[in-house]
């Protein structure tokens, strides 16, 4: 699978998550502006993401990129959206897990031949 299409999945489940944890806390058929924001970051982190070809799920990855804070917040989305993916969006779901399953990346060392 290229990396555009992985890359697009994630950013896809994503959405999908935060809005369905939106909608079920908030009660609102748009994103709230916490919401919005919390997506807006997660995109941001998402499209800057060093390890995007051979990415498994944020959880799993060597160097977290989010702020405590936001990353508690993604951690409270995914706890109510993932187990609730599987009645509502069950092929997104089945690639959200499998992708769990990837190994890890390693993490990625800087090049030291700067020519």
């Amino acid at each position: 699978m290229s990396n555009s299409k992985r890359l697009e999945r994630e950013r896809n489940t994503l959405i999908t998550m935060i809005g369905m944890y939106c909608k079920g806390n908030h009660h609102g058929e748009k994103l709230c502006p916490e919401c919005a924001e919390l997506q807006e970051y997660a995109l941001k982190r998402l499209e800057n993401c060093p390890f995007a070809e051979g990415k498994t799920t944020c959880a799993k990855c060597p160097v977290h990129c989010y702020k405590p804070q936001m990353r508690e917040r993604i951690r409270k989305v995914m706890r109510y959206a993932g187990p609730r993916m599987i009645y509502t969006h069950p092929i997104q779901a089945i690639y959200h897990i499998l992708d769990g399953r990837r190994k890890a990346p390693l993490k990625r060392q800087q090049d030291s031949r700067n020519t």
